[in-house]
């Protein structure tokens, strides 16, 4: 991993943070915006982005949208037809898993999702994080935001971000080679040079999750990290469901003296891989991990922080679908301010939001709780050798 230096970079915190930068960014746009996300919803969220980016087009700003198919399954139906309608370029990443018998069919390729959330506008500044395009507040009973990070990037690292969009693009236009978005219509403006002053910006690279040359950055990065941790591993992960090196970094990690802390999903969202996690617990609280979960919503984070100089935001979870299946992206920053910016964001959360998961409240749970999540762990291992995949979990 190379670190880019000269860089400025915004931690934003949920939606209520995020939107207005991003909306604001797109109506400055004098040449061109790249939108890529898994979900884009028809809510408040979505129909305000969606409306910018029409007047965007309008304009004359190039605007180009894609979304993917399983994620985004509603969105060619709801938002895109008017977006088109206004100029605004949609293309859907594998359409064909937007269907019912595209969705169950379960082979390795056809749970290959674009979980990436991006953004890039006139090659000036660009934003990486885990926040969809939809609502905090679209979850039916809490009153609280969604948890999540993104981070706006100025400087070199944007060009990086473009880059790997315009490829992303590239590939789902010659997967779709009848369509009328030809690569060839796609220039390349030069990178704006970062605001920072030079040696006065901040280290930072972007790791991507593929299926050809970029399998392994995001998890390499994250158990080098470890490795390496002498004081403190804080991590925030809405789906955690590690492979054995990922769990064993961070049991080596808390038995050798470093205070390892995780920060979980309190509220069950998705059933089978809510229980599937709960069943590591037991090993992970003996190895002397601290578990936490998020009570006052939906935790959605893909955040990390190490040592309080190696930071890390993005849309990699630590579960198999994230680190074996889709195509993700994180920046991950050697800077100190940034880390320890991040690290009391997740400090508040873990004080207020939280509660701590103790060994006895495992103890406690009976053979027959304990059984059943044993068992929602087992499945989705059996699901993971389905597709060649289980010999890592």
């Amino acid at each position: 991993m190379e670190f880019q230096p000269d860089n400025r970079l915004k931690l934003l915190q949920c939606g209520v943070e995020y939107f207005p930068a991003l909306l604001a960014a797109i109506d400055a746009a004098e040449r061109e915006i790249f939108l890529e996300s898994y979900i884009f919803a028809d809510d408040d969220v979505g129909r305000a982005v969606a409306a910018a980016l029409a007047r965007a087009a309008q304009r004359g700003v190039l605007v180009q949208v894609l979304v993917d198919g399983f994620g985004g399954g509603e969105f060619p139906r709801t938002l895109a037809p008017e977006m088109q309608a206004d100029g605004v370029r949609v293309l859907i990443y594998r359409p064909e898993i937007a269907s019912l018998r595209g969705r169950f069919r379960l082979k390795r390729h056809r749970l290959r999702r674009l979980h990436r959330k991006l953004a890039v506008i006139d090659c000036q500044v660009a934003f990486v994080g885990g926040i969809n395009i939809e609502s905090d507040f679209n979850v039916p009973g809490h009153t609280a935001p969604r948890y999540d990070f993104a981070v706006q990037v100025e400087g070199p690292l944007v060009a990086a971000v473009r880059g790997t969009m315009v490829r992303v693009w590239e590939i789902v236009v010659w997967a779709n080679f009848r369509h009328r978005y030809r690569v060839g219509q796609l220039d390349t403006p030069a990178p704006v040079a970062s605001t920072a002053a030079p040696g006065q910006g901040q280290r930072a690279a972007l790791l991507i999750r593929d299926n050809l040359r970029h399998r392994r950055d995001i998890p390499e990065a994250y158990l080098e990290a470890i490795a390496a941790a002498q004081q403190e591993v804080v991590i925030a992960n809405a789906y955690f469901l590690p492979g054995r090196r990922l769990r064993h970094a961070l049991m080596d990690a808390a038995q050798r003296g470093v205070s390892v802390i995780v920060l979980l999903q309190g509220r069950v969202e998705y059933r089978l891989q809510h229980y599937a996690t709960q069943a590591l617990y037991g090993a992970l609280l003996a190895a002397g991990v601290r578990i936490f979960e998020y009570r006052a919503s939906f935790l959605h984070a893909k955040v990390g922080v190490v040592d309080g100089v190696w930071a890390t935001v993005g849309s990699a979870n630590m579960d198999p679908f994230s680190l074996l299946l889709a195509r993700e992206a994180n920046v991950v920053a050697h800077d100190r301010p940034f880390a320890a910016e991040l690290r009391e964001r997740l400090g508040e959360a873990l004080g207020e939001d939280a509660r701590e998961v103790r060994a006895n409240d495992w103890r406690r749970l009976g053979l027959v709780a304990r059984g059943l999540r044993w068992t929602a762990y087992y499945m989705v291992r059996i699901g993971l050798s389905l597709v060649g995949l289980g010999d890592r979990y």
